[in-house]
């Protein structure tokens, strides 16, 4: 009996002595007790969790060299590793979880549509919903704060840069030509059709130095990495049809979108101010191939489209008005890669090559143009920790463009070849998950001008409360003058920009608010000597200017059930010396103040989206040759009000009607005088209006899906 007493003894006595206490504290940075943290040792259940003191402690048999590991939700996991008899009386510091969904995120100039960011101010549903954009992605864009109405041109004018200054890029890589080619009072269209994207970024200012070549914006557009199921969309419209199809396979899928326009039967409908000797007739098509490899994703995606037109327009100085005719042709081909490679490392590259045909008449002219452009691109990424990041990369971009001028006599042969060679580098820092910063530096080498232009760029955020941060970015971008200028002369520099924004952005359960100040300073601006550029103007880049102003966004679609509306102002100061110019002045593209509200209102009983927009501009300028000041002169403000309707006839049939400018305002963009005075020495002139007042809009959408609940409203 006494030997099974000391064989007990001994038992429980090796046992405690086989046993440690581990115990500490955990707190946060300022000290304060963390409750509910998960302490334990890794590969064990040996563990506990922290009281509302932060403290805690428990007991283990393992020896030796262990890690212990604290975790606790929005704060960084932290692992120690060490003897397990020094895990006694511990103080555990916690950081904060930098990249939980309340962090600071770097918005200055910056607009999300993309379903995974972290701060969407739209998202794909809306940029193809809005009622005047007629799904195109370019028109619900100039609903936003810090674009100016051009109703008759349609292209991005961003805080008062012209259409060329902003850049559209498709997963990374850019376009050269993004939009359809059109005449004078036709607006233009976004070539790519939203069927294929789920996210865009609008950026209107202080973009990263990833992106060059843009002196005001950029859009980056990227096509979708994983289709959700096999479907086939068929539209048919008042316009033309279009017929979309998705293929998917274990590691790969195919999408695909082809259109066809024709404006015909519309124009024979509804009368416009132009006499038509062939409507406008469109063919585009696109698709994606997606193929899924062990440690990424390739893409292949490719475009093409030819339009043709023929018209009379009006003009002052022809009484039997003026001829025009428009054959365009134009394929994109873009192939990109983005994956993993290892220890923190990814890598982005691609390709992209562009043709682009136009054969113009204008009168007795003939001029033919085309143009060859490539851009490639390689972008290594290394993620150090979730505080710091780097990020780095070379691109090159090669254009070739060939111009011919014929008329009676004269037959004229330009063009350039022009060789990009750019490097960029920048760095995240991220120093809790209120304050980050990011910097960043570009290098531009143009061949056509021998010179290398260095861009340093940054920007700060920090997280003022709870909802609202502050951000603040600075940049120098640089631009070559497009090729309307670089096919006459050479001799030149790249135009320059320099932006400075301060932003204030707060974000709560459904709404969004942003106030965003700016200033840009424009240097190296081109500027000749004659009425059109041409090749016997002399060039310089003497030319400079400057935009400054405040914009404004709203966004709320909580407070109303099944209502979602936004709100956007912007009012621009701008001026430039440039061009043919005689002196500073508000380009006749700028407007002082813009104005829109966007509302989209779900009707359950009647299964119908019912969407409206205002959109409102101040007077734009023009230039009066019966006075002696130049561009002082201001057309009458810009009204517009469209509504849509979209009834689901069933979950996959879609019948749709939209009007944009429902009360027919009778809008002036601008005035044409006359080229020689009257008897009594007065230029006449006559209104510039967009060729219709109103355009209405009917479509069958039919989707047949795997899953049979699938549409096109997010197409519409």
């Amino acid at each position: 009996m006494n030997k099974l007493i000391t064989l007990i003894v001994l038992c429980l006595i090796n046992l405690s002595y086989s046993q440690t206490t581990i115990s500490g504290k955990v707190v946060d940075k300022k000290n304060l007790p963390i409750e509910g943290a998960n302490i334990y040792i890794d590969g064990t259940y040996d563990g506990a969790t922290s009281n509302t003191e932060g403290q805690f402690s428990f007991t283990t048999e393992e020896t030796g060299t262990q890690a212990l590991v604290i975790s606790f939700l929005s704060y960084e996991t932290k692992t120690i590793v060490n003897e397990v008899s020094k895990f006694v009386n511990l103080t555990i510091v916690l950081r904060e979880d930098v990249e939980s969904l309340d962090a600071v995120v770097l918005s200055a100039g910056a607009f999300e549509a993309n379903d995974n960011s972290k701060v969407s101010v739209l998202k794909p549903l809306d940029v193809v919903t809005t009622a005047s954009a007629l799904g195109d992605f370019v028109g619900a864009l100039q609903t936003l704060p810090g674009t100016s109405t051009n109703a008759e041109d349609g292209r991005l004018f961003v805080r008062g840069g012209s259409a060329e200054e902003t850049q559209i890029f498709i997963d990374g890589i850019r376009v050269f030509t993004p939009y359809t080619p059109t005449t004078n009072n036709i607006p233009a269209r976004g070539r790519y059709s939203p069927f294929l994207f789920d996210g865009i970024t609008f950026s209107t200012g202080g973009y990263s130095s990833e992106y060059g070549q843009a002196l005001s914006s950029v859009l980056l557009l990227n096509t979708v990495d994983e289709p959700i199921q096999e479907k086939t969309d068929i539209s048919i419209m008042s316009v033309g049809v279009g017929l979309g199809n998705t293929q998917k396979w274990k590691k790969s899928s195919l999408s695909f979108n082809a259109s066809y326009t024709n404006l015909g039967p519309y124009f024979s409908a509804f009368s416009n101010r132009n006499n038509w000797d062939r409507p406008l007739q469109a063919a585009q098509g696109e698709s994606v191939f997606r193929q899924k490899l062990e440690k990424g994703i390739l893409k292949f995606y490719a475009a093409f489209d030819v339009t043709d037109i023929a018209l009379n327009q009006e003009d002052i100085n022809f009484e039997e008005g003026v001829d025009f005719s428009l054959n365009n042709k134009n394929v994109y081909l873009n192939t990109s890669y983005k994956g993993t490679l290892g220890n923190g490392w990814s890598l982005n590259t691609g390709l992209s090559y562009t043709y682009a045909n136009n054969n113009i008449g204008i009168i007795a002219s003939n001029i033919e143009d085309s143009e060859n452009s490539v851009h490639a691109k390689l972008k290594l990424r290394k993620r150090f920790n979730s505080r710091f990041k780097l990020s780095f990369g070379a691109e090159q971009f090669t254009t070739n463009f060939d111009e011919n001028f014929k008329e009676d006599t004269i037959n004229i042969t330009y063009g350039f070849n022009n060789n990009i060679t750019a490097g960029f580098a920048e760095a995240d820092f991220v120093f809790s998950k209120d304050l980050a910063l990011k910097l960043g530096v570009r290098a531009d080498y143009s061949s056509v001008f021998g010179d290398i232009d260095i861009a340093p760029r940054a920007a700060l955020a920090y997280k003022t409360s709870k909802f609202g941060q502050m951000s603040l970015a600075y940049g120098n971008f640089y631009q070559n003058p497009n090729s309307s200028i670089l096919k006459f002369n050479q001799n030149l520099q790249a135009e320059k920009t320099s932006h400075y924004i301060l932003n204030c952005q707060y974000v709560n359960e459904g709404k969004i608010f942003r106030a965003e100040v700016y200033r840009k300073d424009y240097d190296n601006l081109v500027k000749f000597n004659t009425e059109f550029a041409s090749f016997d103007s002399t060039y310089s880049s003497n030319g400079n200017g400057y935009a400054q102003g405040l914009d404004l966004f709203w966004r709320d679609n909580t407070s109303i059930k099944n209502l979602d509306y936004w709100l956007s102002y912007s009012y621009l100061d701008t001026e430039r010396n440039y061009l043919n110019f005689a002196n500073a002045a508000q380009p006749n593209f700028a407007t002082d103040h813009n104005f829109s509200v966007v509302g989209k209102y779900w009707i359950d009983s009647l299964k119908s989206q019912l969407g409206f927009d205002y959109m409102f501009s101040s007077g734009r300028p023009y230039n009066n040759p019966n006075t002696e000041d130049f561009l002082v002169g201001r057309t009458k403000t810009f009204n517009s009000i469209s509504l849509n309707w979209a009834y689901l006839i069933s979950q996959q049939k879609i019948l749709y009607f939209s009007v944009n400018n429902v009360l027919g305002f009778r809008n002036i963009v601008g005035y044409q005088y006359a080229n020689t005075p009257d008897f009594d020495g007065q230029f006449n002139r006559r209104a510039l209006r967009p060729a219709t007042d109103q355009f209405f809009f009917v479509g069958f959408f039919w989707t047949i899906s795997e899953d049979g609940k699938d549409n096109q409203l997010d197409n519409l």
